[in-house]
């Protein structure tokens, strides 16, 4: 996933603002995405599981996508989060997204349905075939119920130039080396976890799909651009710093966390929609004390 000719480093997994009465928040989204382009990320991913797209319908993505692209298209890469556990479902939302003019999309693995590794790959293929935008396939076996084989991804990634860039959350160094190694010169691996940032971009990869960026996203650029750089030890020292806010965050279920994050440092979001909830006292104590000792409140 490239701007202005260069891979891109650190892409928010944005949330999305709800107003008092749950329903979305446009304006504060245009808000919110360049506040995060002024504060570290030059890609802002829209809908996806941060974005609590479970609870979105198909126009509130659409309207999200034109928002966001009006806001900061340009600045920063947009990429629509278009994936469903519904090929054809998919397959749409993502040729309305085309339409509005994002950069790119990201199609997470199939949820619920648990398809074998030749379904994963018909449905990426079908995904593939019928749009121009450039692809990042979202790995995520804790929530999704099935992972993409490092096989299955390799051919993904040479059968199909669209297909440029993987988000891996599973975890798995060893399934993400053999990805790095397997796959065309261009193709991108991002980490999908805050704390696996480092360890993947040593074996090859090429930055973050963050969430903690929403509050520290100039820290995590200077963790990644150190490392590039060759300063391992400053990126290490910045990894270990962030690491409190990476656990954190993850206190319970994403987004929950980082929406009360948010309110704490003063960009209120609004609430979660149902079955999500408030973070309860106790979490919400333990967002506070990270962002105090990493001087973050009132950022």
């Amino acid at each position: 996933m490239r701007k202005n000719g260069r891979f891109a480093r650190v892409f928010t997994a944005m949330v999305t603002p709800f107003a008092p009465d749950m329903s979305v928040d446009l304006d504060v989204a245009r808000a919110l995405a360049k506040r995060l382009v002024e504060t570290g990320s030059d890609g802002i991913v829209v809908a996806g599981s941060t974005g609590e797209a479970a609870t979105l319908t198909h126009q509130e993505k659409l309207d999200l996508f034109r928002a966001v692209v009006d806001e900061v298209g340009g600045k920063a890469l947009v990429i629509a989060g278009t994936g469903t556990n519904d090929t054809r479902v998919t397959i749409e939302l993502t040729a309305e997204a085309e339409a509005i003019g994002v950069d790119g999309a990201m199609i997470v693995a199939p949820y619920y349905n648990k398809p074998p590794q030749a379904g994963l790959y018909r449905h990426f293929s079908q995904v593939a075939k019928a749009t121009k935008l450039p692809l990042m396939v979202y790995n995520v076996p804790g929530r999704t119920a099935s992972n993409i084989s490092a096989d299955t991804m390799i051919a993904l990634a040479r059968d199909f130039a669209n297909i440029v860039a993987l988000k891996e959350a599973s975890g798995n160094l060893e399934q993400v080396a053999e990805i790095r190694e397997k796959t065309p010169k261009g193709f991108a691996v991002y980490s999908g976890d805050d704390n696996m940032t480092i360890p993947i971009m040593s074996i090859g990869g090429e930055g973050v799909v963050s969430v903690a960026s929403h509050v520290a996203g100039m820290e995590i650029q200077d963790m990644i651009a150190s490392f590039i750089a060759g300063n391992v030890m400053r990126a290490a020292e910045l990894h270990r710093r962030l690491l409190p806010l990476f656990r954190v965050i993850f206190v319970t279920s994403n987004p929950i966390p980082i929406k009360a994050a948010l309110k704490l440092i003063g960009c209120d979001v609004g609430g979660l929609r149902s079955p999500l909830v408030e973070a309860a006292d106790g979490e919400r104590a333990q967002v506070r004390s990270v962002l105090e000792s990493l001087s973050l409140l009132g950022a």
